[in-house]
């Protein structure tokens, strides 16, 4: 066959056999009178097989090693194929990413190209400093995808940087919370604690049923960032995490500031104080989580708290029945000092 029929039938150009030729990977098996290059069918053949190789990502190097050398086995280059493809896939995704930020900020020229670029590439610094300088400049300097924002904060583990950034993504304008919800999903803890502490600055509706959601997360911290939120915004579905948090000593002193804010509604009063009334009786803790049950009694008006206080007044434990005794006469002197109350 002369050359123009083996590209036909293979597909390849005469001009690629040529550089193959050039290569030493095909060899015409003759010339015609008229000079011509001949090729066999076992010749034909070989092509096939040097471009199924080159389909895998082989160079022409390792294609003519693969063929000529007996020696050379697939194991260990075929490893090394994997490991080039997934890098080649991780750094084609990552393009892919930073194109639809691009795009989702909806350039007007290229000086915003460059400027959201340029902002997207200070998010990704090393330096913690530059990225919480590119955080808060976010908002004054353009538009700056949501996606962008809520990808820096999930991955975010400096406390400085982590605060500018849920202050840009509030500042925004776009709402993030459906991309949030997918980190309240991840399986990694440290994700879903930055989720929910970014979602407990988003004051809407959908953000409130996602911590309503996130109370029942397996990370301690998570249910916690979740409760104080919920708390903040007159949820009693934060109740039971809020005690929770003061017989476990974490972040005790906000959970009995947002069990005092709840108490503010009546309706609530009298079952904040049966739970921590109830955890009081159990023991759970031991005597410093009674100490920390009693202390939050403090700020919880009604009757169910007054009658508590009077029976922890007189409990074994020194440090409660002081702290009791404490609380008791300064809820007996407000309650003198109130003008509606003296006889």
């Amino acid at each position: 066959m002369l050359i123009g029929e083996v590209a036909k039938r293979s597909g390849v150009s005469a001009r690629m056999l040529r550089h193959y030729e050039s290569l030493g990977l095909v060899h015409p098996t003759g010339r015609t009178d008229s000079g011509y290059r001949e090729y066999s069918g076992e010749t034909v053949r070989r092509i096939f097989h040097i471009e199924s190789l080159r389909s895998l990502g082989l160079s022409l190097r390792d294609v003519g090693r693969a063929l000529d050398d007996p020696g050379f086995t697939p194991a260990e280059l075929v490893d090394d194929l994997i490991r080039r493809t997934r890098d080649r896939i991780a750094a084609e995704t990552e393009l892919l990413r930073r194109l639809r930020r691009i795009d989702a900020a909806e350039p007007a020229g290229w000086e915003d190209v460059l400027q959201t670029v340029a902002l997207l590439q200070a998010l990704g610094s090393k330096s913690a400093g530059a990225r919480q300088r590119a955080a808060l400049s976010a908002v004054e300097e353009g538009p700056v995808p949501v996606e962008a924002l809520v990808e820096a904060v999930l991955s975010e583990s400096d406390p400085n940087v982590a605060g500018a950034l849920r202050w840009a993504l509030a500042q925004s304008g776009e709402d993030g919370t459906a991309l949030l919800a997918e980190g309240l999903g991840s399986p990694v803890a440290e994700v879903r604690r930055r989720a929910v502490q970014s979602i407990a600055e988003i004051p809407n509706g959908e953000a409130t049923a996602l911590l309503r959601d996130a109370l029942t997360d397996p990370d301690a911290v998570v249910r916690g960032h979740a409760a104080l939120a919920l708390g903040s915004r007159g949820a009693a579905d934060a109740v039971p995490t809020l005690v929770d948090m003061i017989v476990e000593g974490r972040n005790d002193t906000d959970a009995a500031d947002a069990l005092s804010t709840l108490a503010g509604d009546p309706a609530l009063a009298d079952r904040i104080a049966t739970g921590l009334v109830n955890r009081l009786a159990d023991g759970t803790g031991g005597p410093s989580a009674r100490r920390r049950l009693t202390q939050a009694l403090a700020d919880i008006p009604g009757s169910t708290t007054t009658r508590a206080l009077a029976d922890l007044s007189r409990d074994e434990d020194r440090a409660v029945a002081l702290t009791a005794t404490y609380l008791l006469r300064l809820r007996n002197a407000r309650t003198a000092a109130r003008p509606g109350d003296r006889r």
